[in-house]
């Protein structure tokens, strides 16, 4: 079948998370991407680690499907490649330190003043104007800026999320954005430039937060496992270890209590009659449930809670994660290439009833540098063997 995105073009000048991820979910939807990397080491994500058979894990997750090519934007013929490719293509996406690409002649007013409908993303971490547009940052610093970390962890302990939130949120809205602007071109055919802010992009992503805040006048707590406006959430005893429960109305409460739970009296509780009830009442709500549910090894008691049809859910590791029977039993895994070996990818989580997702392999730093440069009428091999451009 067609893949949706089959015929689009995108060339990218990207490193790290963000950008990437969102270059990466076009790739998979069947866009080209021509990823444009530094000739010496290329995006510096490649060496985060090298525990993939030698490969980066987040390059890995990151870059499948696209074509590399390497060369050096601080030279007027490397400049000229990325002009030469971008005058082809439908968008181009950079995130490199903020100016820079204006700087390279590569800014978007530069790019569409002959081509308006072209798609130009400039992806950063604060966006355009203000007191912080030229500070250079990363998702820790964004996940602190925007809020996040002061609402994670402990009452004790603030913490940063063991995923880079502040990244995934960005490439998402990054990648959607893309989608909504060639779907406007493809009607209009008007062109877009378009601006995505790291910091914005977590801030919205604080949501419910935000409104607790502005409007309660109060700080969210950080609820480790907990949630702050809702009980019973989070985890408990069984008598072999825990599973978290999350109760979020007050039919599912009745339930839990009388149909799982075999506490019937808990439903009569006044303390305990609505969610705004429970949470005012969270200690004795808490210590009510988990002294029930440690009468139940954690199987038995997920099973009478599936079947009650009460949100719950085993606290797995990422081992656990790998082997997943849901994920197993959909098919999920797919296998694709690397520079040095054929490893295991997980399929993305939009299924077309009639297309699946295209699961190119990963390059290796400038594996199609010769090729795009050949396509693009320069000569390859002059510029390779000036070090101006490098081949894999």
């Amino acid at each position: 079948m067609t893949r949706p995105l089959d015929g689009v073009t995108v060339v990218a000048i990207e490193q790290a998370v963000a950008a990437p991820l969102a270059t990466r979910n076009l790739a998979d939807l069947g866009a080209r991407v021509i990823k444009v990397e530094r000739v010496d080491g290329g995006d510096f994500a490649r060496d985060y680690d090298h525990v993939v058979h030698g490969t980066g894990a987040h390059f890995v997750w990151l870059n499948r499907g696209k074509e590399s090519i390497a060369v050096d934007l601080k030279t007027p013929e490397g400049r000229d490649v990325v002009r030469r490719l971008v005058a082809k293509a439908d968008v181009f996406l950079q995130n490199l330190a903020p100016g820079a690409a204006a700087r390279l002649g590569l800014g978007a007013d530069d790019l569409r003043a002959t081509r308006s409908g072209l798609i130009v993303v400039n992806l950063s971490g604060f966006g355009a104007g203000g007191p912080m547009t030229r500070r250079k940052t990363y998702d820790m610093l964004i996940q602190a800026e925007a809020g996040l970390i002061a609402i994670t962890g402990t009452p004790e302990t603030p913490v940063k999320t063991g995923i880079p939130t502040a990244d995934i949120a960005t490439g998402m809205y990054c990648a959607q954005a893309i989608l909504a602007a060639l779907l406007r071109r493809w009607r209009t055919g008007e062109g877009a430039t378009v601006e995505i802010s790291m910091l914005e992009a977590t801030v919205e992503w604080m949501g419910y937060a935000l409104y607790t805040r502005m409007y309660a006048g109060t700080q969210p707590e950080r609820m480790g496992l907990g949630h702050s406006s809702i009980a019973p959430y989070g985890a408990f005893p069984t008598r072999d270890g825990r599973i978290l429960i999350g109760v979020q109305n007050d039919t599912g409460w009745r339930t839990l209590v009388t149909d799982v739970l075999d506490a019937s009296a808990l439903a009569r509780d006044p303390r305990f009659a609505t969610n705004i009830q429970r949470v005012r009442n969270r200690a004795e709500c808490d210590a009510a449930v988990a002294a029930r549910t440690s009468h139940w090894s954690t199987a038995d008691l997920d099973e009478r809670l599936a079947e009650a049809g009460i949100p719950a859910a085993h606290l797995k590791d990422v081992g656990q994660v790998v082997n997943h029977p849901q994920l197993r039993a959909r098919d999920r895994w797919r296998e694709i290439g690397t520079e040095h070996a054929r490893v295991d990818a997980l399929l993305p989580p939009v299924t077309f009833a009639d297309f699946e997702a295209h699961m190119g392999d990963v390059p290796a730093l400038g594996q199609h540098t010769r090729t795009v440069l050949e396509e693009s009428g320069v000569d390859a091999d002059d510029l390779i063997a000036r070090g101006i451009a490098a081949q894999a």
